[in-house]
């Protein structure tokens, strides 16, 4: 074994690299020279511990947090100024019970278990644990070795802090001429564990969406259900100049068409029934920040025009009221559909959206982002773990492999619920809350959700959808009066497949419900 000061990790300091790979290098080092089963370093957020680098553990574990109130082994590390060993009749039970990746399900045999808590500028960080099967391996001398050691980490940590500062005071004095990079906006341009994953896909758009934020043009968000839309204006926000204002969310879809030009532009008192007061809208509670708008696809075509309107003025008018107030707000809007189809069909402004969507950017459905779907499966274990009291949960082989195969029309939302009831489950089926529950493929039923069973058939079951032929106009027309005929048509034979159901139509045709009934009443049908 070398000796400390012939350790290798010692002179990453003063070399030049990655700061993953400066990190992991050192605690890699750290498990060989202890000669130990597993290493992780971990950082203190918000009252949880998030895993930064581990070695000896199994990967989902990176997507874990270990709330330190549920932890006690944990919260003694950081309660405490001097190295911590709990031997191995400890009764306080192990954090990574069924997480070292040479027992992976098992419970962790007699063993040792080391760590120290770490400050960087004088401010609590983190800890630093080791875990050691064999008994005795941390005796006198390796507890004073890791004192010693904790002083190389915390400097490695700092290290890696100044050259994320140095990067993002390079980013903020390019973007943003003579705008002073204060500390808070260093710590929530640093902050970006909210958004999990370490997909190319996913560290290239974050990247991406880090540059435009500086800007003000405003942003459309594209992806499909469930992939985290309002997590990137989130994002956009912390990362934007206007961070230090209110962020405000509008979810488009749960607006009632009566009231969504007084939700957003506010109204005047007695400008409707049940007026009584003044009210400011969603864009003057943003003021100076960022309006998210949520499904804004879902807007009605009077409240486009006004919105329309702001974009291009910087002015709304309350409901009511007689002179237009300025206001300084960044819109930034989501869809899960093609707006360019509402557009065509109607229920949608071209130059509203040409105007939303100055910067597109499409986020990468679950699918494509690789093995992310592992350290989102261990986000949501430790979760469920806590929520349900259990000792340990986490994946069998099969059932990794199996969520990495997976398609996830759903995306992370759908990703939640499964480990949510997969876990439910296990208990159900009596698995014990003293035990590692281990959740095997066959509980995650995604065969079921993948290739739903087929119903019997019934006098009530629609019948088998054939495929539409429009009928061939019988005399010469405009080409729009042509494409109402056609999409008529299309509306009458999928209602007809579905006896008058205008839900299971929508599914058919591929549209939102409220959108086909306004298509419908546009082209002069009754719902």
């Amino acid at each position: 074994m070398n000796t400390l000061e012939e350790a290798p990790w010692l002179a990453d300091l003063t070399t030049e690299l990655p700061s993953n790979l400066r990190l992991q290098r050192l605690i890699g080092g750290l498990r060989a020279h202890f000669c130990c089963g597993a290493v992780a370093l971990l950082r203190l957020e918000a009252g949880h511990l998030r895993p930064v680098v581990v070695d000896g553990l199994v990967s989902e574990s990176l997507g874990r947090r270990f709330a330190v109130h549920q932890h006690p082994r944990l919260a003694a590390l950081l309660a405490r100024d001097e190295v911590t060993v709990f031997d191995h009749d400890s009764q306080l039970p192990d954090p990574y019970d069924g997480l070292l990746d040479t027992l992976v399900g098992e419970p962790l045999p007699v063993h040792d278990c080391m760590g120290v808590a770490l400050r960087v500028d004088g401010r609590p960080w983190g800890v630093l644990t080791l875990d050691a099967l064999q008994t005795g391996t941390f005796d006198a001398a390796a507890r004073a070795t890791l004192a010693r050691c904790a002083v190389h980490v915390e400097a490695a940590v700092r290290v890696t802090r100044l050259e994320q500062q140095v990067h993002a005071l390079s980013r903020a004095s390019s973007q943003h001429l003579g705008e002073p990079a204060d500390e808070q906006h260093l710590r929530a341009a640093l902050d970006d564990s909210e958004i999990l994953g370490q997909s190319e896909a996913l560290l290239r758009l974050q990247e991406e969406v880090k540059v435009v934020a500086g800007s003000d043009l405003p942003v459309l968000l594209l992806g499909e259900t469930g992939v985290g839309k309002e997590l990137f204006a989130r994002f956009l926000h912390r990362h934007s100049p206007r961070q230090g204002k209110p962020l405000v969310h509008v979810n488009c879809a749960a607006l009632p068409e009566s009231l969504a030009e007084s939700e957003l532009f506010g109204h005047r008192r007695g400008a409707f029934s049940g007026a009584v007061t003044d009210r400011p809208g969603r864009f003057e509670a943003a003021e100076g920040g960022t309006l998210f708008l949520d499904e804004v696809g879902e807007l009605p075509l009077s409240v486009q025009a006004k919105l329309l309107r702001t974009l291009q003025n910087g002015e709304i008018q309350r409901l009511g009221a007689d002179e237009p107030r300025r206001v300084n707000v960044r819109v930034v809007a989501a869809t899960n559909r093609s707006l360019r189809d509402h557009v065509r069909d109607g229920s949608f402004r071209a130059d509203l959206y040409h105007r939303l969507s100055v910067y597109p950017v499409p986020i990468p459905p679950l699918r494509e982002r690789g093995d992310d779907v592992l350290l989102l499966a261990g986000r949501f274990l430790e979760l469920n773990r806590a929520r349900l009291g259990l000792r340990s949960l986490r994946l069998s082989a099969d059932a990794q492999s199996a969520l990495r195969h997976y398609h996830w029309p759903g995306n992370i939302r759908e990703l939640e619920h499964v480990i949510s009831r997969a876990a439910l489950k296990a208990l159900s089926r009596g698995a014990s809350r003293n035990d590692i529950v281990t959740l095997e493929a066959a509980l995650l039923d995604l065969d079921a959700l993948q290739s739903p069973p087929t119903a019997p058939p019934t006098d009530a079951a629609p019948a088998p959808a054939a495929p539409f032929m429009p009928f061939p106009p019988t005399r010469p027309m405009p080409l729009r009066e042509a494409l109402d005929t056609c999409q008529r048509q299309a509306i009458e034979a999928a209602l007809a497949r579905h006896r008058g159901q205008w839900a299971r139509a929508a599914r058919e045709l591929e549209i939102d419900p409220s959108n086909l009934h306004k298509l419908a009443k546009r082209l002069g049908m009754k719902a």
